[in-house]
């Protein structure tokens, strides 16, 4: 259970950073970053593998590349409901879903490690 919380708490910082470091992505307060860092992680657990089972032909097509559209496009869409987080497009989403996955991957691995 500690972990867990750890690992949400990484992810909001993960999320500042990524909204400190692109111009296209605006977090409100670190309150917005963890309800962000929550939905996100919600919307990969229950949304994106469904997307992904949908979208395998064009997955494999293009050797697995798509899914990085896929990260875009669940990123780009809780930036969308969300009052206190904002993507402001496409590109911006697929460059900060990038930097999200980097930054997150680096932060728990150096203090989880």
């Amino acid at each position: 259970m500690a972990a867990m919380l750890l690992v949400w708490i990484l992810n909001a910082v993960a999320l500042l950073v990524v909204a400190y470091v692109l111009p296209g992505i605006h977090v409100a307060s670190f309150g917005s970053a963890m309800i962000a860092a929550l939905v996100l992680g919600l919307l990969n657990a229950l949304i994106k593998p469904v997307l992904v089972v949908l979208t395998l032909p064009i997955t494999l097509v293009t050797l697995g590349l798509f899914l990085f559209v896929l990260n875009a496009l669940v990123f780009w869409f809780a930036g969308s409901i969300l009052k206190g987080f904002s993507v402001d497009g496409f590109w911006w989403a697929f460059i900060g879903a990038l930097v999200y996955t980097l930054v997150s991957g680096l932060l728990a691995r150096a203090l989880l490690a």
